[in-house]
């Protein structure tokens, strides 16, 4: 387009010359993303948890049972997930700022199916742990990567929303396994000679590359390099974030610091730290997944029907991550409904462990996972909306978070150990003592931000300014 066309194009078009927020082009803008973004997202995440949490469906479907392991090692199969995945998120983060998202997440999930379909030609523990470490380094691309896409075309406050819907992908994927299990196991087992556990892994994860392989033409990519969106459209999808306070990514023409200076931001930054503990105390309190078979077995549900028990605690889990992440975002405040989640949680853990009726222990078991379920998302959302700048470290800093999170699912898969059934009271109130905390850690945080303010996007350094800087300082030279 020449020059003079693009002038006359631009005085067509106001919203390129300013951005206005609320406009109309801007809901139309956002309804176009919410149409391809959230459900794309929203479906890998399902293939991804399917994949990643079925091991507990497998083993209560009788996969111990064949191998011939106790809890122990149980632990360590869970125990090497979460060792991968925590060393390679923030490399897999780092790499995606630079590359095509829609590329990168579904050949990621592509290979991460083929993955985890292997775990069906096991036969001993240590073969499980050891494809459990490979599907580990696989996925810590997916979760933190999402979080840093999401945040890369949505404003603050429309974030939670977003996420919420991709993340009650968790709960219906948690309810939907347990559907599936029970079919799998009860109509498969045996045919052509395979154990209905082994039909279970081999089918989910077979599932998920073949959802991979279809994403890719979905997705969109950063907001400046989106071949489908109009230039107007480009210009408010860049422009609204930065307005918003918000760095960008992906071709926009704002130079971002190298993979080593974001790293040193965001690790020297104290609210990275913060918001690391919370989310180790939520992490370490959502292990309680992988054991929700077996808590719903000590109720006193067998067989296939102890498959199908697990489908309400995923159902209310839905409802609670829905309500929290939603008016969370319509009230513009994190802090307090992940404390809300949070006493919601540990109150019901504690009712779970002194009453003696089973069907109060399972309605309240219910609530204290959808509190946990709903304090997950809201904590790592909090990372986007207080280090929301330069893009780079934005991307380290959820990684840094949610890879150090989730290695206190590495202690949390021991806190469950079947000697102390069936009234599990060591997990119990450990899991209890983290939601608390997290409770209280949210308040800190809230008055922590007020009492240090962050510097803002148009007060920020550009990045070789700040190295410049830095490098002087270093050689005591001045500017």
């Amino acid at each position: 387009m020449s020059s003079k066309a693009q002038q006359e194009w631009r005085e067509d078009s106001p919203s390129m010359v300013k951005y206005e927020p609320g406009t109309e082009a801007e809901r139309k803008l956002v309804r176009k993303m919410d149409m391809r973004i959230v459900p794309t997202v929203w479906l890998l995440y399902v293939v991804s948890y399917l994949d990643r949490a079925n091991i507990g469906n497998a083993e209560s479907g009788g996969m111990q049972t064949e191998l011939k392991y106790g809890s122990t090692q149980y632990s360590i199969i869970l125990l090497m997930f979460f060792v991968s995945y925590v060393l390679f998120e923030v490399p897999s983060n780092m790499i995606l700022t630079r590359v095509r998202p829609s590329i990168y997440l579904s050949t990621i999930c592509v290979i991460w199916g083929g993955v985890a379909a292997c775990l069906a030609a096991c036969n001993s523990w240590q073969q499980l742990a050891g494809v459990r470490f490979c599907l580990g380094v696989i996925e810590a691309g997916f979760a933190p990567g999402v979080a840093f896409y999401l945040s890369s075309w949505y404003k603050r406050h429309e974030l939670a929303k977003r996420y919420s819907i991709y993340y009650t992908a968790t709960a219906i994927s948690g309810a939907f396994s347990g559907l599936l299990a029970g079919v799998i196991i009860k109509h498969l087992d045996g045919a052509r000679g395979m154990a209905g556990w082994r039909w279970l892994l081999l089918i989910e994860g077979v599932g998920a590359s073949a959802v991979g392989c279809f994403t890719w033409m979905i997705l969109p990519d950063w907001p400046n390099s989106t071949s489908w969106l109009t230039p107007e459209e480009k210009f408010i999808a860049v422009q609204r974030l930065a307005y918003d306070g918000i760095g960008t990514t992906g071709g926009t023409g704002v130079e971002e610091p190298s993979h080593g200076r974001a790293l040193k931001m965001a690790i020297t930054d104290w609210r990275t730290w913060v918001l690391v503990v919370m989310y180790m105390l939520v992490t370490g309190s959502q292990t309680i997944q992988y054991f929700i078979p077996i808590l719903v077995g000590q109720l006193g549900y067998t067989g296939v029907m102890k498959q199908f028990m697990t489908v309400p605690i995923y159902a209310v889990a839905l409802v609670g991550i829905l309500v929290f992440c939603f008016i969370s975002d319509i009230r513009k405040e994190r802090g307090n409904y992940i404390s809300l989640a949070g006493i919601l949680s540990g109150i019901s853990f504690i009712i779970v462990i002194v009453v003696e009726n089973k069907k109060v222990k399972y309605s309240f078991l219910c609530f204290a996972v959808a509190g946990i379920y709903a304090a997950a998302p809201l904590t790592l959302m909090w990372v986007s909306n207080i280090i929301d700048h330069p893009a780079e470290k934005r991307a380290v800093a959820i990684a840094f978070v949610n890879a150090l999170g989730n290695s206190a699912s590495i202690y949390g898969s021991f806190l469950w150990p079947s000697t102390t059934g069936p009234r599990y009271v060591q997990g119990f109130a450990v899991t209890t003592a983290f939601v608390f905390m997290l409770a209280v850690m949210a308040q800190v945080n809230k008055v922590l931000l007020k009492k240090y303010p962050a510097v803002g996007l148009n007060e920020h350094k550009p990045a070789h300014q700040e190295e410049q800087q830095e490098k002087q300082s270093d050689t005591g030279s001045s500017v």
